[in-house]
């Protein structure tokens, strides 16, 4: 059920509508990529579903600036190694965001935090049922379980953004799978996938707002 419900807030965020894209539309999406996820985990462990939301303090919000910055660190990394070899697809949406002032802007910026949060929920959930699945049904140790479920979400994470990067399947395994390795790491860590969220979210402004910044510094071709 709470896989299900994954699936069908992940079609609620990128099944193109019959009519524009509105500020409202926008919002009601995130809203149903966090919310169906949210809501069938409250219903499949009730009274621990929250088990995943521990409390944020200092060392918390160390944490996600060490890992949003690892992340950068390795992602650029790993990009610039699969750049020399082959092709790196860039980011439409954040290259728009360079394009963007005002109201616009602010939104764009705003409406990241809670979709990084559904793409913390679409990752950590499968994390958690693969490794239930491989250590309470297939009888693997803990860590060796920990391990197939780190590997194998982070694939999966990495598939969804094929349509993000125009289809380009080394770049979404090893790139995209890369930086997702580094936010699981997170979560696994702590516990606590707040932490993993606010690197996420940490990562992902960063970008955009390098992206923001140096737009205009670019000479027009």
């Amino acid at each position: 059920m709470v896989l299900l419900a994954i699936v069908a807030g992940f079609a609620a965020l990128m099944v193109p509508l019959p009519f524009t894209d509105t500020l409202l539309t926008g919002w009601l999406r995130v809203g149903a990529f966090v919310g169906l996820p949210l809501a069938a985990l409250r219903l499949a462990a009730p009274g621990h579903w929250h088990a995943i939301f521990s409390r944020v303090g200092g060392r918390e919000v160390k944490l996600m600036f060490v890992f949003a910055f690892a992340n950068i660190a390795i992602s650029m990394t790993v990009g610039f190694v699969i750049n020399t070899f082959g092709t790196v697809i860039g980011n439409a949406g954040i290259a728009d965001a360079g394009q963007m002032e005002g109201a616009r802007l602010f939104n764009f910026f705003a409406k990241v935090a809670p979709q990084l949060l559904g793409e913390e929920l679409l990752t950590i959930l499968p994390f958690l049922a693969i490794l239930a699945f491989c250590h309470d049904r297939l009888g693997f140790g803990r860590n060796p379980s920990a391990v197939i479920a780190w590997l194998l979400s982070a694939a999966a994470f990495g598939l969804v953004h094929l349509p993000t990067y125009n289809w380009n399947l080394v770049q979404c395994l090893v790139v995209i799978g890369s930086a997702r390795l580094v936010l699981t790491w997170a979560y696994v860590w702590t516990k606590n996938i707040w932490v993993s969220t606010g690197a996420h979210i940490i990562n992902d402004w960063v970008l955009i707002g390098s992206t923001v910044i140096l737009t205009p510094l670019v000479p027009p071709v």
